[in-house]
């Protein structure tokens, strides 16, 4: 075998060789997203994906919460914040056309789901000390995220009133989209069981007030 022919065999086993890896990199990289990763580039299905993207990114936020509060004194519980927050959204919310007891109730639901994850991150960090965060985030900094997202779900609980105030059209979007998000972004156990409180107030039934009986003509 001469030089040449050597040397093209080398180039084509080589350029194979690449081709390879290239294919099998974007693959070891999906397989090794951590649990909870928000991976999905686009909005998940149905008619409130989108809202219950955003959902599961105000969830992940808890992750930070938590790291930024453990091996400190920082309560998970904290009323009289928890209070402000659910007094900024109501006065938000009628700001932006949404029903303010309807947006208190969803945000209390997110606020409870948060110490859900808290909680079970405590617990799993406690049990495999190997497991805890390392550094510890800045809670201004989280806050300002929150506070972002505040805004960006009240945006969604206006656009999708027509959707959620249906109580079966509701249900059967949300269950699409929070089946579909939860696998799209690969989340654990913990975030999936606080995803179903976060999501309990969603679909809402249409409150309708009695109407006043008819006067009674007079005899």
């Amino acid at each position: 075998m001469n030089l040449r022919t050597k040397m093209t065999r080398h180039a084509v086993i080589a350029g194979m060789f690449g081709a390879t890896t290239a294919l099998a990199v974007p693959q070891a990289m999906a397989s090794a997203a951590p649990a909870g990763a928000v991976v999905a580039a686009s909005p998940s299905p149905g008619k409130l994906g989108r809202l219950t993207d955003l959902v599961i990114e105000r969830l992940l936020v808890s992750d930070d919460v938590a790291a930024s509060k453990f091996g400190t004194d920082s309560p998970i519980e904290d009323p009289v914040r928890e209070q402000q927050v659910l007094d900024q959204v109501r006065q938000q919310a009628g700001a932006v056309g949404v029903d303010p007891d309807a947006a208190v109730a969803f945000f209390r639901d997110q606020i409870t789901a948060s110490k859900v994850v808290q909680k079970g991150l405590f617990t799993r960090w406690t049990t495999h000390p190997d497991e805890a965060p390392t550094t510890r985030p800045d809670l201004a900094e989280i806050r300002q995220r929150l506070d972002r997202l505040t805004t960006e779900l009240l945006d969604g609980l206006r656009s999708t009133e027509h959707v959620r105030t249906k109580p079966v059209a509701c249900s059967t979007q949300l269950t699409l989209a929070t089946t579909s998000a939860a696998t799209r972004q690969h989340l654990d156990a913990l975030h999936r069981r606080a995803l179903t409180t976060a999501t309990t107030s969603v679909c809402r039934p249409v409150v309708r007030t009695q109407a006043a009986p008819a006067a009674v003509a007079r005899r």
